[in-house]
């Protein structure tokens, strides 16, 4: 099944056959900035698996571990690469065509959660990483 999305003008379009994974709604500063938005919702494809078919994003590195890629017209946050695994690219969920096809499964960065952005959704919540494992109680 491909997926397809892009950016709010229309400049720069992708499509992926996946295997979706990892979709989380992250809590990080970073990510926070980069949208402008209290948490953002990814999800993880093979980087071979995604392809530009339409435009290019324009690529930037975000920190020092990862690399962000937007639309250099509009502004839209499109991708995010951390050089830990160069193999998979996260990309933002709601730059889907249908982004229903990729709902959070688990928060991300939840200790950086912004305490007005209430959740009651029962998803498992990490303070970091899944790799630092489960907050407490959850």
């Amino acid at each position: 099944m491909n997926w397809t999305g892009g950016c709010a003008c229309g400049a720069v379009r992708y499509e992926t056959a996946g295997p979706a994974f990892n979709a989380t709604l992250c809590h990080c500063v970073d990510c926070r900035r980069a949208s402008g938005a209290p948490a953002l919702a990814w999800f993880s494809v093979p980087a071979a698996a995604l392809r530009w078919t339409a435009g290019a994003p324009v690529v930037h590195r975000s920190s020092g571990r990862a690399r962000r890629g937007h639309c250099g017209r509009c502004g839209t946050q499109l991708t995010w690469q951390g050089d830990a695994s160069p193999d998979e690219i996260d990309v933002a969920t709601a730059t889907l065509d249908d982004p229903e096809l990729a709902p959070p499964r688990d928060h991300t960065f939840a200790a950086e959660r912004l305490s007005w952005l209430r959740l009651d959704d029962g998803l498992p919540a990490y303070p970091r990483t899944r790799a630092e494992g489960l907050a407490p109680g959850t």
